[in-house]
């Protein structure tokens, strides 16, 4: 007697443990379904976001070393329609983070699972079991880098990009063997009940789901405090919540002064330099003699030509004008603005290199420090009349922090490859 006792779960596996009667099969398909396709969504945009920062081109780009076959859906990326970035990386954070409330609740109504005893009854028991903490550690590991990552809260130890990159693969596939394992049973548990009846069942009504085998269904159930009714209008509420309060910063115009949760949503310039900026000239390694009047352009060739440039003499080449916006990796973009530089196409004559046809760049900024000081940009983007090496915006000369005396400005590619500061840029130095 003693030693079956001494066997005996203990809290929190025990049976009687986990009493809430709202927990069951069908509350739990209900929300798998929204994470299903909202998941879906999120896994696809952030991938693509991976393939935006062209991580082959050059080594520079290339914050995940040893990606192998994992890198199998890299294409070029391309420059039309200039919104693309801004569309799929906002609709990624945009959507993430309106997903948190329903991934929680989907979390709280699994639980009773993680704790099951024993742990492991069979050899299909075990491939469960593995597959559900991959996607319980992965997700929650996804989610929580993501979120730190739009505020800018690096507290993880290396780069976001390797973490998240290679993260976001153990989950796509703990997701998708886990989607096929339970499919079957969630299709019977959404046929089991009706959704419009559940919405008009108030809590005096609300009753516990039959027993099964899930193991979701407790053995002793407490009297319900809460109608699921009102389990999914508190999740649905906490997810519209953070959608207002975090979609201002992709769609902008007056929905921008609603972006709560952008942290960049008040960091603003003035006048004509008045939208969005992740950096400062203060955040970062500049000096004042760095984007002064001694403040030259380089431009090299392959073959080892150079031209050495002030800023009036970027000036009086030929200007051309794009209305285009920047689009970031914390989900935030600004509105189209209008840029004027010389076509980055036209910088590569100068070098001898065909300005309709030029190979792809390595562009560098006086900035001395920090992941992004240099990046590449493929020949398609090079050769897009609307990518400009931008001296002035919306008719006025670029702020310090805006990359005064010149940036780089190319549709459709993330904000931070759109240098700022930008003192070289080297033709032909890039591998594609």
């Amino acid at each position: 007697m003693d030693e079956e006792r001494d066997n005996a779960p203990r809290e929190p596996a025990r049976p009687g443990f986990w009493r809430s009667p709202l927990r069951g099969p069908w509350l739990t398909s209900v929300f798998a379904v929204v994470l299903l396709v909202g998941l879906t969504v999120v896994s696809v945009t952030g991938f693509v976001s991976y393939a935006a920062y062209n991580p082959d081109v050059a080594a520079v780009n290339d914050k995940t070393p040893e990606r192998g076959w994992l890198g199998f859906y890299l294409v070029d990326w391309p420059t039309e329609p200039y919104w693309l970035y801004r569309l799929t990386q906002g609709v990624h954070v945009t959507l993430g983070v309106a997903l948190v409330p329903v991934l929680l609740a989907k979390l709280w109504s699994v639980v009773p699972k993680l704790f099951t005893w024993p742990p492991v009854r069979s050899p299909s028991h075990a491939l469960e079991r593995a597959t559900l903490l991959l996607l319980v550690g992965s997700v929650l590991f996804e989610f929580a880098t993501g979120v730190l990552n739009t505020q800018l809260d690096y507290v993880f130890p290396g780069s976001f990009y390797t973490l998240h990159f290679y993260g976001g693969w153990v989950f796509l596939a703990s997701f998708l063997s886990h989607t096929m394992l339970k499919f079957p049973r969630v299709v019977r548990a959404l046929r089991s009940r009706s959704l419009s009846r559940e919405l008009r069942t108030p809590v005096a009504r609300t009753r516990p789901e039959p027993g099964d085998t899930t193991g979701l269904v407790p053995a002793a159930p407490a009297p319900a405090t809460m109608s699921r009714r009102g389990a999914l209008g508190m999740v649905g509420l906490g997810s519209a919540s953070l959608l207002a309060v975090t979609a201002g910063q992709s769609i902008g115009g007056p929905l921008r002064a609603t972006a709560l949760f952008a942290p960049h949503g008040q960091e603003l310039g003035t006048g004509p330099n008045d939208f969005q900026i992740n950096k400062t000239f203060a955040a970062v390694d500049l000096r004042e003699g760095d984007i002064g009047p001694e403040w030259r352009l380089t431009v090299q060739g392959p073959d080892g030509r150079e031209a050495v440039l002030t800023r009036e003499e970027v000036l009086d080449l030929p200007q051309h004008t794009a209305r285009l916006p920047i689009a970031c990796v914390e989900g935030w973009s600004t509105a189209n603005q209008r840029w004027s530089g010389v076509r980055l196409g036209d910088l590569a004559a100068l070098v001898g290199l065909s300005g309709s046809d030029p190979p792809g760049v390595f562009v560098e900024s006086a900035q001395r420090s920090g992941p992004f000081r240099a990046v590449g940009l493929r020949a398609n983007q090079v050769g897009d009349p609307r990518s400009l090496l931008a001296l002035r915006v919306n008719g006025a000369d670029l702020s310090a922090d805006h990359g005064y005396p010149a940036r780089v400005i190319v549709p459709a590619a993330p904000g931070v490859h759109n240098t700022k500061w930008v003192n070289r840029l080297g033709f032909g130095e890039v591998a594609e």
